[in-house]
């Protein structure tokens, strides 16, 4: 089963993808998504510059070895363009093997460990009573895990809250976005919002909040035992993903569970925070961390040390990447939860799927491979529109982690 054809599709239906689709000699089609947030051509010029021309003439069934072929072989390893180079084609050929078998993919991962895959909604509010009501709409809907991000008072263009009635999407077309963030009347704020959501809402609603890496580990410390009263399912990201003594002083200060790793390339970039317990959550996904094949092994080690799973999966990834997660939630043994953000209409419509959602989960569906297809006349029809995400400065001026 030999590759003979690769092909990148970059398109915007309604925001920028990039989405490899390799070729074998018998007409057997394989996607994988490559799109990496605001630097999108770097990976899509990465994959067609290094990566395809070394992939003519491989065995498509050799998904370890190409994988290693890859990561080796380039010798400057790891890095998001790099990664998310290689998840493309890992993913692409998962999803080969699935259909030259004709099993979907969670099969080939060791088979359903559960029925369905608990996923988490995003409720967004510019105040209070926004934000309220926009729990209130997504538990109609039957979420039961819902992450909760509101405007604190007095700001403007918060992190995770959109504008209106538009869905959340922080990267923006034209001019770079400033945003101003200060500290101290956002953890003011946050345990006053929590307590009213839980008045709203009980007990039984599983609660989750982003920090965004924007606290110094003693101000997230300080936050996470603030918190506690509420019980959140997860506080996530609270402080710098680069900083794993940080989350060990936040966690010897605070009980609330801590999610971090959407950001993360590899193995390397977690070990440390799995082994020496400072993490309840991993939320590498399988664009950003390599593929499935590395993925599973940020799980394995994950299950040795209690820590579960709780991918990335907002709209900064395509369907693909969206089926590719549910395949491997639904396998592994040490799954949390999954995040899920609804794509646009138009996207789903470039990227037709057999993922389905209901009552507060989703299933990848039983077609061979991921079961995800691209159409291609129709991708074409939505051309690449440079967009960047946002970044913060303290009011005083002072660049900051966004």
């Amino acid at each position: 089963m030999k590759i003979t054809d690769a092909k990148i599709i970059v398109c915007s239906p309604g925001r920028n993808f990039v989405t490899l689709k390799l070729t074998t000699e018998d007409g057997l089609v394989g996607w994988g998504d490559a799109t990496l947030n605001g630097r999108e051509l770097a990976v899509a010029s990465y994959l067609s510059d290094h990566v395809l021309p070394l992939l003519a003439g491989r065995d498509a069934r050799r998904i370890e070895d190409t994988w290693q072929f890859l990561y080796k072989g380039a010798y400057w390893r790891r890095g998001p363009v790099t990664m998310a180079a290689i998840a493309a084609v890992d993913v692409a050929l998962w999803d080969l093997l699935g259909k030259s078998l004709n099993v979907p993919v969670y099969h080939l991962l060791g088979g359903a460990c559960r029925d369905r895959v608990r996923v988490y909604a995003h409720a967004t509010g510019e105040n209070v009573e926004a934000a309220l009501a926009s729990v209130a709409a997504l538990r109609a809907r039957g979420y039961n895990a819902i992450r909760v991000q509101c405007q604190t008072p007095g700001g403007k263009d918060a992190y995770g809250v959109s504008h209106g009635n538009q869905p959340y999407e922080p990267a923006r077309a034209g001019a770079l976005q400033e945003t101003v963030w200060e500290t101290e009347p956002y953890l003011r704020f946050a345990p006053q919002f929590f307590a009213r959501v839980r008045q709203e809402f009980g007990p039984e609603l599983a609660l989750l909040h982003d920090a965004h890496h924007r606290l110094r580990p003693v101000e997230a410390a300080r936050l996470g035992h603030a918190l506690e009263p509420f019980d959140l399912f997860w506080l996530e990201d609270p402080t710098p993903a680069e900083l794993p003594d940080g989350y060990r002083l936040i966690r010897r200060h605070t009980t609330t569970p801590l999610a971090v790793g959407e950001v993360f390339n590899s193995i390397h970039d977690c070990r440390e925070l799995i082994v020496q317990g400072s993490i309840d959550y991993i939320r590498a996904s399988a664009v950003h961390a390599g593929g499935l094949s590395h993925l599973r092994k940020i799980a394995q080690l994950a299950e040795l040390y209690g820590v579960r799973t709780g991918c990335h999966g907002a709209t900064d990834l395509s369907p693909v990447a969206m089926a590719a997660a549910l395949h491997f939630g639904l396998s592994v043994p040490n799954f949390g939860i999954q995040e899920h953000m609804p794509h646009t209409a138009e996207t789903d419509q470039v990227f037709p799927h057999a993922y389905r959602y209901q009552d507060g989960a989703m299933h990848p569906g039983e077609a061979p491979g991921l079961g995800v297809d691209c159409n291609e006349v129709l991708a074409a029809q939505f051309p690449y529109r440079p967009a960047y995400l946002p970044v913060a400065r303290l009011a005083d001026g002072t660049m900051h982690d966004w």
